[in-house]
């Protein structure tokens, strides 16, 4: 059916032509109407994951509905009005994530840093990637005395972490790596995967059939378990599977909360007083499979001893399985959490900037993000939204953001796309 175009007065075939591009009358507008729907896209995933736990905010709903709204069209909208939206969105999205951190701690408990044991034991096992913790733990439970081990992947590393989850004796620890290498990792696990969130690839013959999707997620010919956490099919299927084998990778470091950060806050202040701490970085974000991506492999290996480095999101894989040491007995290495916990890395440079007796945008802090995704877009939209200034971002600027819009950031916050990692850390480390 042909629907009509306000914007040029003409008619498309099939699709509005206030699709992005089609037109080309306002390349800004439609820059920041695609950046308000991903970061919109963003929110919303947040929200519902605090939602299957209990917690709602109307204010958040309400937001959504209103900025959905404004995207019905792009004709004559000032751009005043949507600078406005796309900040309140950001704003939005930190108050999601608030909301998600306390479902989770609530619920889970507060994670603490724990070292977790990689690769697979001799057992029949099953691994779960994706975000959503509540399924995680429903499958722990249907799985306790079955002799059915639990992995997980991508994201749900950070589960290692939380003393509701970590208690479950049959719950092993982490298999793989970011949700680019799954192709390959998911089909030399060997067990069924069950995909709680839509970090997914299209699956392989080699594999599809030991895939099950549950929650929000579902793929064409893929098996889905529907609401009620009913496991007993994967359960099993990983039964007839049989014994996985004995595998060892190196271990990994997850459970930095910003609690458990700041339980060290008088040790952190006295380093940094010292001269032994002299830098802080946050580097992750969401990962992809660009070879250009190593940069964050490279900054990571070239960032000082005296400094530390917080991470999150699954773009931590590019440098997580390294030994990093401590400075003064506090981590050099701090994996917050998940691409939601970027709630955690902001309290800890509130915080820190408190005790310091001066502005976030004062602290020795770079922050360094590769983003790929629609939460990735919601974070980065609630750092500008808070002011938080010098963001290096990366591997490359996304196409939705239009070249006076990115100019308008620069000027504003003066943000930078990343170049040479070895170059980018001597300009921070000057700063």
């Amino acid at each position: 059916m042909a629907m009509f175009c306000n914007q040029c007065e003409q008619t498309a075939k099939g699709v509005a032509c206030t699709v992005r591009g089609v037109c080309g009358k306002n390349e800004d507008v439609d820059s920041l109407m695609d950046t308000l729907l991903y970061g919109l896209k963003g929110i919303a995933s947040y929200a519902h994951h605090s939602r299957v736990l209990g917690k709602t905010d109307p204010e958040i709903d309400a937001f959504i509905e209103q900025a959905l709204f404004k995207t019905l069209t792009n004709v004559d909208f000032s751009m005043e009005d949507l600078w406005d939206t796309v900040m309140k969105a950001g704003m939005m999205n930190l108050k999601a994530m608030q909301m998600l951190d306390a479902a989770n701690t609530e619920h889970f408990g507060v994670p603490t840093p724990t070292k977790v044991r990689t690769g697979t034991v001799k057992g029949p096992g099953i691994l779960v990637t994706g975000h959503d913790l509540l399924d995680l733990e429903e499958l722990l439970k249907q799985t306790e005395g079955t002799g059915v081990n639990v992995y997980t992947h991508g994201e749900m590393l950070p589960a290692n972490g939380y003393p509701e989850l970590k208690k479950y004796k049959h719950f092993i620890g982490n298999y793989g790596s970011a949700w680019q290498k799954q192709k390959k990792e998911f089909d030399e696990f060997g067990g069924p995967i069950l995909v709680t969130t839509n970090c997914v690839l299209i699956p392989p013959d080699g594999y599809k059939d030991r895939l099950y999707t549950t929650g929000v997620t579902a793929l064409d010919g893929v098996k889905h378990i529907g609401e009620g956490h009913d496991f007993s099919a994967i359960i099993e299927h990983a039964k007839r599977l049989g014994d996985l084998p004995e595998r060892r990778g190196p271990d990994m470091w997850t459970g930095a909360h910003s609690k458990s950060i700041l339980s060290l806050a008088p040790q952190i202040i006295d380093a940094v007083k010292a001269g032994k701490i002299k830098h802080f970085f946050l580097v992750g974000g969401c990962d992809g499979a660009t070879p250009g991506r190593n940069y964050y492999t490279e900054l990571a290996e070239k960032i000082p001893q005296d400094a530390i480095i917080m991470t999150l999101a699954c773009g931590k894989y590019r440098f997580n399985d390294q030994e990093y040491g401590d400075i003064e007995g506090i981590p050099r290495f701090l994996d917050v959490g998940q691409c939601n916990d970027a709630y955690s890395a902001i309290v800890v440079a509130v915080e820190l900037a408190k005790a310091f007796n001066v502005e976030v945008n004062d602290l020795p802090l770079s922050i360094v993000l590769s983003w790929f995704e629609q939460k990735a877009v919601a974070i980065v939209l609630t750092l500008a939204a808070l002011g938080i200034k010098d963001v290096r971002l990366g591997p490359s600027l996304p196409a939705f953001i239009s070249p006076n819009n990115w100019k308008t950031i620069q000027d504003k916050l003066n943000w930078k796309a990343i170049g040479d990692p070895e170059q980018d850390l001597k300009d921070m480390l000057k700063a």
